[in-house]
């Protein structure tokens, strides 16, 4: 018997976790819903999956229960579909429900799903943008109830957007200010890179793609070569050469401290938010 996926949500991150998906369970085997109907079908058309006329259709249908909703809007969504899941964690055929949302703890969640539901099994996963292109990293983290074969199974649905790693729920806040903020930070370093290229002669083209490049080399290098960042920076840093100089402007301007600061204050949103 074929696994069943049911997405609530079909925004970015729902599309980009089901779009992997596909090559685990097949189009057939997933269903969308969303508040916006035009825009399930959509995400629904794409990969060749189908649609759920309701949140509770969808809760009732996956054995993957997916909820990739807005965290403002996930108390509303646990409400409705908390019936047919204490249905069918009654009749003993519960699904796994899979939240992303930022701030949303395993025990706030299964409170509101109240005393029938709130036994369904549960995973918490930080997926990041990159999953949009299979480089992700998304952590997990699963509730007791959750059987040692379905996170087996689950992890390897979510792989195919990236590097999966589980760990223990308390470090998820601290996830979310590394690896699910971190990119948005990369971003902006690629962007400041480029616009020193351009500062110094270069087209915007050229700056922009060489600005990309070195980034990803410089991480390929890290994951590839297990060599400390610090190495990797001395080996390309020559006596008097021009890379010192550069690394010493970015100590001039608190370049570290003030990345660390970034991922901190993310990461105290996240508990704030939770």
């Amino acid at each position: 018997m074929s696994t069943a996926i049911a997405c609530i949500g079909s925004g970015n991150m729902g599309n980009a976790l089901m779009k992997g998906a596909v090559g685990t369970v097949g189009g057939g085997n997933i269903f969308f819903t969303d508040a916006d109907k035009a825009k399930a079908e959509t995400a629904a058309a794409a990969i060749g999956a189908g649609i759920c006329a309701s949140n509770t259709e969808a809760a009732e249908k996956g054995d993957f229960v997916f909820l990739a909703v807005k965290p403002q809007v996930l108390a509303g969504v646990l409400e409705e579909i908390a019936p047919a899941l204490g249905r069918r964690l009654a009749l003993g055929a519960a699904p796994v429900l899979v939240s992303m949302a930022a701030g949303w703890g395993i025990a706030k969640i299964q409170a509101l799903l109240g005393r029938d539901a709130g036994k369904v099994p549960l995973v918490r996963i930080m997926p990041n943008t990159p999953a949009l292109i299979s480089k992700g990293v998304i952590a997990m983290a699963s509730s007791r109830e959750v059987p040692a074969e379905k996170a087996a199974e689950l992890e390897k649905i979510l792989a195919a957007a990236g590097l999966v790693d589980k760990v223990e729920e308390k470090y998820l806040d601290a996830v979310t200010g590394l690896s699910g903020s971190g990119p948005a930070f990369v971003y902006t370093f690629i962007e400041a890179l480029a616009d020193g290229g351009v500062k110094a002669g270069l087209p915007r083209d050229k700056a922009l793609r060489y600005a990309a490049q070195t980034v990803l080399g410089g991480a390929s290098m890290v994951l590839e070569t297990g060599k400390h960042p610090g190495e990797l920076k001395d080996m390309t840093a020559s006596p008097g050469g021009t890379t010192i100089a550069g690394l010493a402007a970015l100590e001039n301007g608190a370049f570290r401290g003030t990345v660390i600061n970034a991922v901190e204050a993310a990461w105290l949103r996240s508990v704030e938010l939770s």
